[in-house]
């Protein structure tokens, strides 16, 4: 994985725990002038609601007071701004955010934890599109600068040998090897791995996992899906999570892309670096010029 790709997770990465800490958070803070009343019962002796409260409080609740205050400085200046959050804006946060995740459902596990929903995200990153929309006209990334990140990082930009596999989970290598009879006798795979794959989360795109390079899968799932040819069905794949079919439709030597390939990309990385540091500043200027007041 290249350092611009990396950057980037990194960045949503530390965003969207922010995000899950105050919404593990906010419930409590929302209700703590009412009767919380009990949280848990253990052998009889009642947690309450407040007990969690003041835990959460002494642990973040600074923290994420200070990120509310944030986010509500943003919605008061992007407001004043007239800017605006299209649905499109949302969905390419919220695809960034995904794309961290092995699957959909690790991601939708992972919201579930923090007793968070997508629509609860989707509100939330509604404010890292507003500053990032009031702040980006102030940043300037030239092509000479570009060029320059292209030469001093072109080792991490070589694009690694991949392959686009498909494959069929199953719970024992019986059931594969009855599987691999059935394919070789010409069924579809698409077709089985829809009617007997246990895995959830390319079970509606018929065992289709894309594009993946080395050092994603379990070891043996990688040996097996970089040895075999392109067409070929693998012998059953013993994983953590069972027993695999395996099968490549194309794969991808290792190569540099070029300037122009890496342009946009380069261009982007550059941007949210700016930002980065620029918001910071802002949020300083924003918080001296406005009526803000504690009281936790």
């Amino acid at each position: 994985m290249n350092d611009i790709v990396t950057t980037k997770w990194k960045i949503v990465s530390l965003v969207l725990l922010a995000l899950l800490i105050a919404a593990a958070l906010f419930p409590f803070l929302r209700e703590q002038d009412s009767d919380l009343g009990p949280a848990a019962s253990v052998n009889g002796v009642a947690i309450s609601k407040q007990d969690v409260f003041d835990a959460l409080l002494a642990a973040d609740g600074g923290q994420t007071l200070s990120s509310m205050i944030d986010e509500e400085l943003v919605r008061q200046a992007a407001e004043a701004a007239g800017v605006e959050v299209a649905d499109e804006d949302i969905a390419e946060q919220m695809d960034a955010i995904k794309g961290q995740f092995p699957s959909e459902d690790d991601f939708l596990s992972t919201l579930a934890m923090y007793g968070m929903t997508v629509e609860g995200l989707e509100e939330q990153m509604a404010v890292e599109v507003q500053l990032k929309k009031l702040l980006e006209p102030q940043v300037t990334v030239t092509d000479e600068e570009i060029q320059t990140y292209y030469d001093e990082n072109a080792a991490s930009l070589e694009e690694p040998e991949q392959v686009k596999a498909s494959h069929i989970l199953v719970a024992t290598e019986e059931e594969a090897k009855e599987l691999r009879q059935r394919l070789s006798g010409g069924e579809d795979f698409a077709t089985l791995a829809a009617e007997q794959s246990l895995d959830t989360g390319t079970v509606d795109a018929g065992g289709d996992l894309g594009f993946f390079e080395k050092g994603v899968m379990e070891e043996p799932f990688e040996t097996a899906a970089f040895s075999i040819e392109v067409g070929q069905l693998s012998e059953p794949v013993e994983t953590s999570n069972g027993f695999h079919i395996i099968q490549v439709s194309e794969k991808k030597a290792a190569y540099m892309p070029t300037l122009e390939e890496k342009k946009e990309e380069i261009r982007e990385a550059l941007v949210n670096e700016a930002l980065s540091a620029l918001s910071t500043t802002w949020l300083e200027e924003q918080r001296t010029n406005a009526d803000v007041e504690e009281y936790l």
